[in-house]
């Protein structure tokens, strides 16, 4: 006869499983919004126990050809790029090409005086000080529309940087989102490798992970298959608004991928396939200033806790690594809970859809909170 303590185990298992248990409908009318085969929508992958088991698209990629969304549909990460930036980088420092307490200065020499403060591992955790360059483009094209502003590319961000005397705040004693970082980052990839950023990450992450359908996208130089174009809803219509005057930089958001792709990276974290378990606990460790207390913003409030391109936090008392990404036409999250085994990530191609709002709407279904 089974033990009390046996029936309790088996009753707590049968409950656990009973709570991760989501039906496809339960989604369905999360996104019963994105349904229109005749607009931008969205795609949403749900990981559990290392399975995918929520793999579905919304709406259309392209209203000129109605193309549905589907897992093999890819998006413009935007933001939610950095966590590959993150990696090639980290990448690098396994290879013993490049070290996290290199300064700028040591890998650009001709770099302002204010690059010697700054170091690799600060612009990884938003703590460089480096100001914006989209907040520079912003004052010095004040007025003027943003189709009529040419594209700038890394070289150009770089060089806008040089053009500046100072950061925003002392190195290190601050935090404050900054794409200036990983659009140095990428630079930093290209130079220490002696490879293109698009193909280092090709080979040593995509490839190493079977993401065979992901790249970092320059316009003239590659094609995106399955594409997503980005739209915004104007005045009651829809308006193609896939590219801006900042999309061409690479590693602040250049990565372009699906679902089908997404599903096999978060198969590599949790497998440690690139990197090992030691190897990424920098990247999920938050940064803090040097006598351990945590880092405030420029204007007082408490900085949210930031890794290498994860946020780091915990959701409904679940420990989480995630981030977000948003750029003209596309809105991204990825969420993953690793004590729980769930991953929950949307893609979508519409400028309105509030993409980590959904992804916890997906996650309060899972933890049953909904």
């Amino acid at each position: 006869m089974p033990s009390l303590t046996s029936n309790l185990i088996l009753l707590t298992l049968m409950l656990s499983t009973a709570s991760a248990q989501v039906s496809p409908a339960a989604i369905d009318a999360l996104f019963s919004k994105f349904e229109n085969a005749r607009e931008p929508g969205c795609a949403v992958l749900v990981i559990k126990d290392g399975q995918a088991v929520i793999w579905k698209g919304y709406g259309v990629a392209d209203l000129r050809t109605h193309e549905k969304i589907g897992p093999e549909t890819n998006f413009r990460l935007a933001s939610v790029t950095k966590q590959f930036t993150a990696m090639a980088v980290m990448l690098l420092v396994h290879d013993g090409k490049l070290r996290y307490d290199e300064r700028l200065t040591d890998i650009f020499p001709g770099f302002p005086a204010y690059g010697k403060a700054i170091t690799v591992r600060q612009m990884l955790t938003h703590t460089s000080g480096l100001i914006d360059y989209e907040d520079v483009m912003a004052k010095q094209s004040a007025g003027i529309a943003d189709e009529k502003i040419p594209q700038i590319h890394d070289a150009g961000v770089l060089d806008l940087l040089k053009q500046q005397t100072s950061t925003r705040f002392a190195p290190g004693t601050r935090w404050e989102y900054s794409n200036s970082g990983y659009v140095l980052l990428a630079m930093v990839v290209a130079k220490r490798s002696g490879m293109s950023f698009g193909d280092f990450l090709r080979e040593r992450i995509f490839t190493p992970a079977a993401m065979m359908h992901t790249l970092v996208y320059e316009k003239g130089k590659n094609e995106v298959a399955h594409r997503a174009y980005g739209h915004t809803l104007d005045a009651g219509a829809w308006r193609q608004t896939d590219q801006s005057s900042t999309s061409a930089t690479l590693g602040d958001g250049g990565v372009y991928t699906s679902l089908d792709d997404l599903e096999k990276w978060d198969r590599a974290l949790a497998e440690h396939t690139l990197l090992s378990a030691k190897e990424m606990e920098p990247a999920l460790t938050s940064a803090t200033e040097a006598n351990g207390a945590p880092l405030r913003k420029l204007d007082g409030s408490l900085a949210p806790l930031y890794g290498f391109g994860w946020f780091l936090d915990s959701y409904r008392g679940h420990r989480r690594y995630w981030h977000y990404g948003e750029t003209v036409g596309f809105r991204t999250a990825i969420e993953r809970f690793p004590n729980d085994k769930l991953t929950v990530i949307v893609l979508a191609n519409r400028a309105e859809a509030d993409a980590p709002s959904l992804a916890e709407s997906v996650v309060d279904l899972y933890f049953g909170k909904r």
